[in-house]
């Protein structure tokens, strides 16, 4: 017998005597055949390779995303269809896909079986988990091609390209005011909700905004993080810092176009126009006296309040405003008698 003819006959009696020592061992008749599993295992390993050659062979009909399984796209089909076969017994609410309702459940039951293990969170998506485990790790993988700006989560960037796109798609049906993201749009409801969730402990404060919360804090704790590099003058605010480092550059960026005159800062800028404009912004709600700012307005309201927080040294007598008090020391014998205000 030829060499090649002896092998192959090997090869098959070895197969065959794999498959008889399977069958065997698996009792027979009520298990897969040998076959049947190869072509399993075969299966198998053609739907991970598309994994990593990112090849999706089974494409929608209705909006042509791509799937690398087959039974991925018969699930997605339920989209279109509207078929939603798993239903929640709690609320009724109804899915499409058996892990969508797993994953609903847990918003009845509490459960959060995902937990970081560097700061203890939990979390009742797996998504949510991965998200957050990017604040640790401080990966941001969705970049964006127009600035180069990073993001954790791909709904970031989405919402982040608006930006870029002048889309603004988020529109308050209250105002129709509109919005290049939906957590600007959120934020901005607050105004008409009037709904301010952070509050301060040390003096009862509200805020709509985190952000802002967190900042205010600054004026109990005392701290003042942006430091001026030319003279080491702390700042509780950025803005406030960025006005400061004018002085040194010597650079009057807002100018006005009526009399030329230049300013530093953009509040004293933007009071300086309505000198010229006439506009009074800031209207009392008592009265509905206006004025051109906010300062004065303050001012003005003192009137309403009764409140003198301008105090004579001499007699302790209090006063409305600056002026007043400064009439009033006249009536003293003594000249240049200091003033205080409390």
């Amino acid at each position: 017998m030829p060499l090649k003819e002896e092998s192959q006959e090997l090869n098959e009696m070895e197969e065959k005597d794999q498959i008889e020592k399977y069958h065997d061992f698996m009792g027979g008749e009520n298990y897969f055949s040998y076959s049947e599993i190869y072509k399993t295992e075969t299966r198998n390993l053609k739907v991970q390779r598309r994994v990593h050659t990112g090849e999706k062979p089974f494409t929608c009909q209705h909006c042509a995303k791509g799937f690398s399984r087959n039974e991925s796209l018969k699930g997605h089909l339920k989209i279109h269809t509207g078929e939603s076969l798993f239903t929640c017994a709690q609320c009724g609410r109804s899915f499409t896909h058996n892990k969508n309702l797993n994953a609903h459940m847990r918003i009845h039951t509490g459960e959060k079986p995902y937990s970081c293990k560097l700061c203890g969170k939990s979390f009742s998506r797996k998504e949510s988990f991965k998200t957050h485990m990017t604040v640790h790790t401080g990966e941001k993988p969705f970049t964006c091609q127009h600035c180069g700006k990073g993001f954790t989560r791909n709904e970031s960037l989405k919402g982040h390209l608006n930006i870029h796109t002048g889309d603004k798609l988020f529109i308050c049906l209250q105002c129709e005011k509109s919005f290049t993201q939906k957590t600007t749009l959120k934020v901005h409801m607050k105004i008409h909700t009037g709904e301010k969730p952070y509050t301060c402990k040390p003096c009862g404060k509200s805020f709509s905004v985190k952000g802002n919360l967190m900042t205010h804090m600054r004026i109990h704790t005392g701290e003042k993080p942006f430091v001026c590099d030319k003279c080491e003058k702390c700042f509780r605010y950025k803005a406030h810092l960025n006005d400061h480092m004018r002085i040194h550059s010597g650079e009057d960026c807002f100018e006005c176009h009526q009399c030329g005159k230049s300013f530093s800062h953009r509040h004293n800028f933007e009071n300086h126009i309505r000198v010229h404009t006439g506009e009074k912004s800031f209207t009392c709600p008592q009265c509905g006296k206006s004025f051109t700012t906010k300062g004065n307005l303050n001012i003005h309201m003192r009137v309403h309040t009764g409140e003198k927080t301008y105090k004579c040294l001499q007699c302790e007598k209090s006063f409305t405003y600056h002026t007043e008090l400064k009439r009033h020391v006249q009536t003293h014998s003594a000249k240049n008698l200091p003033l205080s205000s409390v």
